[in-house]
């Protein structure tokens, strides 16, 4: 064998081993960036962020409330326990990270309880936990109560837990799933090994650049952003690998040379692996056109992690199969020339041309009929109550707090109006409906007239409802509308509900942007890559259905089964890009195949050809792209469990059903008809 032939493989094996050295840890250091701040992610253009803006200057930086709330054993509260609840809000007031003033205490009506507000820097990170932390440790100190800390912080300080197992368990999790199915798949021992290997070393370059961008601020990143990185990183690059090695197990069942079986297998494989990484990255991108903050961190986040999975899949791997050869696949072989086909997609074959139209009529019923259910899924939010799966100090606290409270205590609507016209904006808040009592914001000094800052004065609206709840959020609106009508006072409502607010209404704006931007995408991509208009179309209207038809089933699991009463609004949108552009992959692998198949064959005979040779293949990355996506189950917050059954069964969905039945009949149905307007010219 001439060294010279070994010279680019080696070169690369060596590149790669050196950038998974050097880069490896990061993908347990990107936590290092990141930022579970809720406020950091507000819709851009949005009321309540011009308010939280504002707001922010009647204090010595941005801060978040922590609400303290004491219940007296026995039913009452008494003297001792005023006292010792007034020292020990005093004293949650001095923790590292808090601002050194607290609220006077308040008594319940029904004199069972009494409570205070505690206010933390908004800029701690993960010194949010720690800070609320001392702060339980202290209001637990109080004898003869029952303790509860609730409030923007202490929901802050439970995501920073729910997400400490990301770098590792996550990781781990879904490495290990991966690993399984390959080594019972596949039945080898080198090969699942080679493809977990090129997808860490894809997982760690993307983490180290997304980790410098991260540092200079020019992407963010919080614990949703990291979870989908890793999954997505891992089940692309797998995909893409199982691909490639398929295709070069096969043509080395044709020649004795690898380094001829490798040169085929990887320029008939860099067109689909290309086309698929370029569906995915342009619809993460779409993303930057939305306004919420948090998505639009996602899309050049994901679109770095993907960029490395098809770096990752065309170099490391081609070069490692090459040098193993046929010993990649160990104790398995590849088939000998002419070896039969795995009988099930032989038989799925001639299913597909003994009875294509009632195959494929019955296979679009089957995503109708599952579609029809996708307008009861519900995407206006969740409460706190329901934003862990598991139960949460914070969630328990917010219960007890308001048996006693207004719901909204401690986490008023914020309003903000021109000093001369306060009075009426005061008086117009007082008599919306939902509103417990509205007090000028005065800067915690006792007995201090209000404060005023530019020319600003800013009044908070206690909410009777839970800031969370949809009561509130309907209070929330009522108000806006009677500020607004206070002439010349230029009124603003901001706060905690008023964001959640504007980001369902943002929400539902960036679906009717990025939905369509996402599908005429992937539509130019299929153009080029098939040459054709009528497949393109067909295949993004399958995919396209088949989601639906993925959130008609979650409108019935997700409340009857896990217990969701809600989505929160990002969930279809994330759940729309990552199916739409990932579901579509399994298609890309299937058609160019066909139209290999059909330069040579004819378009009916390219259909059984190619839907066979790539049937394996094709169903075993479904199943390991939708494991890998469960895998995000094992962090406690509904919103990534959510996301982890919307694609898990989606791309089951597209893998069984849409690219197994639906797509080849249809195709097989129309003949070369599917290649319009072109005219398909078969090779000798």
């Amino acid at each position: 064998m001439p060294a010279r032939r070994l010279l680019v493989p080696l070169v690369l094996l060596a590149l790669w081993l050196g950038l998974g050295g050097a880069f490896g840890s990061y993908a347990g250091r990107l936590s290092e960036v990141a930022t579970n701040d809720g406020a950091a992610f507000l819709p851009r253009s949005a009321e309540s962020t011009e308010v939280a803006r504002l707001a922010s200057e009647f204090q010595a930086g941005a801060t978040l409330p922590v609400v303290i709330v004491w219940q007296g054993e026995g039913g009452r509260v008494d003297e001792a326990v005023r006292q010792g609840a007034g020292q020990a809000l005093r004293d949650a007031a001095a923790v590292p990270g808090a601002t050194g003033q607290s609220s006077p205490l308040l008594a319940s009506e029904d004199g069972a309880a009494v409570q205070g507000v505690v206010q933390l820097r908004a800029d701690l990170g993960k010194g949010t936990a720690d800070s609320v932390r001392a702060i339980r440790d202290l209001a637990a100190a109080v004898p003869g109560t029952v303790v509860g800390v609730a409030g923007p912080a202490a929901v802050q300080a439970d995501l920073v837990g729910a997400f400490a197992g990301i770098d590792g368990l996550l990781l781990g999790v879904a490495l290990g799933v991966v690993l399984l199915i390959l080594l019972a798949v596949y039945r080898s021992l080198l090969l699942p090994l080679l493809v977990i290997l090129g997808a860490v070393f894809a997982l760690g370059v993307a983490c180290a650049v997304v980790y410098v961008l991260a540092d200079h601020g020019v992407v963010r990143v919080d614990g949703q952003v990291q979870g989908l990185l890793s999954i997505l990183v891992i089940g692309a690059a797998t995909d893409y690998a199982l691909l490639l090695s398929a295709r070069f197990r096969e043509e080395l069942g044709l020649q004795d040379d690898r380094f001829a079986a490798m040169r085929i297998a990887w320029r008939r494989s860099v067109e689909p692996i290309a086309a698929s990484g370029a569906t995915v990255a342009l619809g993460l991108l779409v993303l930057l056109l939305s306004d919420l903050t948090n998505n639009q961190a996602l899309g050049p986040v994901g679109a770095i992690g993907i960029g490395c999975a098809v770096l990752s899949a065309l170099t490391f791997l081609p070069a490692a199969l090459v040098l193993l050869g046929r010993a990649a696949y160990w104790p398995a072989r590849p088939p000998a020339v002419g070896a039969p086909a795995h009988s099930v997609w032989q038989r799925v074959a001639a299913l597909v041309a003994r009875r294509p139209r009632a195959t494929w009529a019955a296979a679009l019923a089957v995503l109708v009929a599952c579609a029809a259910f996708s307008p009861l899924l519900d995407s206006r939010g969740v409460p706190q109550s329901e934003l862990f799966v598991k139960e949460q100090p914070s969630v328990a606290a917010q219960r007890l707090l308001s048996a006693h409270f207004p719901g909204g205590s401690g986490n008023p609507a914020v309003v903000l109006t021109e000093a001369g016209r306060a009075e009426q904006v005061a008086a117009a808040a007082t008599a919306v409906p939902g509103v417990a009592a509205v007090r000028p914001y005065t800067g915690g000094a006792p007995g201090a007239s209000a404060k005023q800052v530019d020319g600003l004065i800013r009044l908070d609206a206690t909410l009777a409802d839970p800031a969370d709840s949809d009561a509130a959020v309907s209070t929330v609106r009522r108000l806006r509308e009677a500020v607004h009508a206070v002439p010349g006072a230029d009124a603003r409502v901001g706060g905690y509900t008023a964001q959640q607010y504007d980001t369902r209404v943002t929400a539902r704006h960036d679906r009717s942007v990025v939905v369509p931007t996402v599908l005429l995408c992937i539509l130019a991509v299929l153009v080029l890559l098939l040459r054709s208009l009528l497949a393109p179309l067909l295949l993004a209207a399958t995919v396209a259905l088949s989601y639906l038809a993925t959130l008609g089933v979650s409108a019935l699991v997700f409340p009857h089964v896990f217990g969701f009463s809600a989505t929160d609004p990002s969930v279809p949108l994330y759940g729309y890009v990552f199916l739409v552009a990932l579901g579509v992959d399994y298609n890309i692998f299937l058609m160019t195949r066909v139209r290999e198949e059909s330069l040579r064959h004819g378009t009916r005979e390219g259909v059984l050809r190619g839907l066979t040779a790539t049937g394996g293949v094709i169903t075993s990355a479904g199943v390991v792209l939708a494991a890998t996506f469960a895998a995000l189950g094992v962090i406690p917050l509904a919103f990534l469990a959510q996301i982890a059954f919307i694609v898990a069964f989606g791309v089951l969905l597209d893998t069984l059903l849409v690219r197994s039945l639906l797509v080849p009949a249809l195709v097989y149905d129309l003949g070369d008809r599917a290649w319009w307007p072109v005219r398909l010219r078969r090779r000798a």
